[in-house]
């Protein structure tokens, strides 16, 4: 019996899984925690003899450990699909092989094509997935978002920091977004107390207006580690308005980039051009890396290319010796 993938939702309980965004691994539970979820979700699903895959849901108390499981999924559900898609691990293929009486230690890993399947994965990475709301589509429709589900789709990006995958994710949700972006929506504290589709972006204008962490974790109930990382992110806003396009240094674009500023966002906060601040980059040599899922982290060669580009890096995954020809 192995564990696959652990994630978490931002949002604190009361709030659906798709509706919210998720972290994979979880950034927020200390080991003592991580393990005594771990071993409960071994011990249910010894208990009900579930063959296959199997994800559960748990509600744990911040302030001790005390937890609630919500809900046993003997299925591939969509937290599945995510789980398989996070981790590179073939939950589908898996399942189906031990449904066939197939044991587990003898499955292949497809990923590294020499290792057994009976592993757990390992991430040197972050992923992060954000629901896509399409609510001004429809009238009378409310845009608080709560325990039903109103997410049409989702969108996952993987970066090597939770900055740079969380401003990935956004852009890809809606490409008028440039990234965690205060400029957005107006500070409104019912709108963090009650969360809609937009609580992102007022999160953003209530940090750029000095709120601090305790204050915003009263409101929203966010998790203080996840809003010091969204502080980060905003912090790093006010230091490039100090900036013009003739005054970027290195070290500070380098940082930009690392934190998932795009070079639409970068040059936005200096009062420049995209093609300026891509031109500024390339002429520091500031280039992302190819970065490949293992399940391994890097353990085994990888057979599979799945690969993602990331600026927290110093080398590529891949070799490019160049000589092809795309058709």
């Amino acid at each position: 019996c192995i564990t696959v993938c652990n994630m978490e939702n931002v949002d604190p309980l009361g709030i659906h899984t798709g509706e919210s965004i998720v972290v994979a691994p979880s950034q927020t539970l200390s080991n003592r925690e991580y393990y005594m979820l771990r071993n409960t979700a071994i011990k249910v699903i010894r208990h009900f003899g579930i063959v296959g895959e199997c994800n559960i849901q748990y509600a744990l108390n911040p302030y001790s450990e005390e937890f609630f499981i919500i809900e046993v999924n003997a299925r591939l559900s969509r937290s599945s699909a995510l789980a398989s898609k996070a981790t590179g691990y073939p939950l589908a293929y898996v399942a189906a092989k031990l449904a066939l009486g197939i044991p587990l230690p003898t499955i292949k890993n497809s990923v590294t094509g020499v290792t057994t399947a009976c592993f757990e994965p390992s991430l040197d990475y972050c992923v992060v997935k954000i629901p896509r709301w399409d609510l001004a589509k429809f009238n009378r429709v409310s845009t608080k978002i709560g325990s039903s589900m109103k997410s049409v789709g989702e969108v996952m990006s993987i970066g090597r920091s939770f900055e740079e995958a969380f401003q990935k994710a956004l852009r890809m949700v809606d490409e008028n977004v440039n990234g965690f972006d205060p400029n957005i929506k107006k500070v409104n504290e019912n709108e963090l107390q009650e969360p809609t589709d937009k609580r992102m972006f007022v999160l953003a204008a209530a940090l750029r207006e000095g709120y601090t962490v305790k204050k915003l974790y009263e409101l929203t109930q966010i998790d203080r580690w996840f809003l010091e990382k969204f502080k980060n992110i905003i912090d790093y806003y006010k230091t490039l308005d100090a900036y013009d396009s003739g005054s970027v240094t290195f070290d500070v674009l380098k940082r930009a980039k690392k934190i998932g500023f795009s070079d639409k966002q970068i040059a936005a906060a200096i009062k420049s051009t995209e093609l300026a601040v891509r031109k500024l980059r390339e002429e520091y040599k500031i280039t992302p890396f190819v970065k490949q899922i293992d399940t391994v982290a890097a353990e085994w060669p990888a057979t599979t290319n799945y690969l993602y580009l990331t600026y927290n890096g110093s080398t590529h995954d891949l070799d490019f010796p160049g000589d092809y020809v795309m058709v």
